[in-house]
């Protein structure tokens, strides 16, 4: 059982992390890992898109500024998606930083690899 984590963890390359979670990428997989929240789950590009999308979408200010007596717990769930989180008011903010440091680091590859591709050409 190790030597299949230990041969799924060689072909993942951390994107980002934070001291809550972290995203990694599987070139071979054509995929992303999160690993947040005690959970690795898997996601295609489609998929972490709708999961940014969802965890943007949450309006933490207006969770902060309810006087109602509910709980301050969001469930985020995306279709086509087998993965759900149940998230308290703190791990919306860490998940939410997690995924805006993610897509800010693939953003920059994207232009590092533009730059040096037309150097090269």
């Amino acid at each position: 059982m190790q030597n299949t984590t230990l041969e799924v963890s060689t072909h993942l390359a951390e994107v980002y992390s934070t001291v809550k979670g972290a995203v990694y990428q599987s070139d071979s997989e054509k995929c992303w890992y999160v690993d947040f929240a005690g959970k690795m789950a898997k996601f295609d590009y489609r998929n972490i898109l709708k999961l940014k999308k969802a965890i943007y979408a949450i309006d933490i200010e207006g969770i902060l500024l309810n006087s109602s007596k509910t709980a301050d717990v969001e469930i985020v769930f995306i279709c086509a998606c087998e993965h759900c989180y149940v998230l308290t008011l703190l791990e919306i903010i860490s998940f939410k930083e997690l995924l805006e440091g993610t897509f800010v680091m693939l953003s920059l590859n994207q232009i590092l690899h533009d730059r040096l591709y037309r150097i090269a050409a």
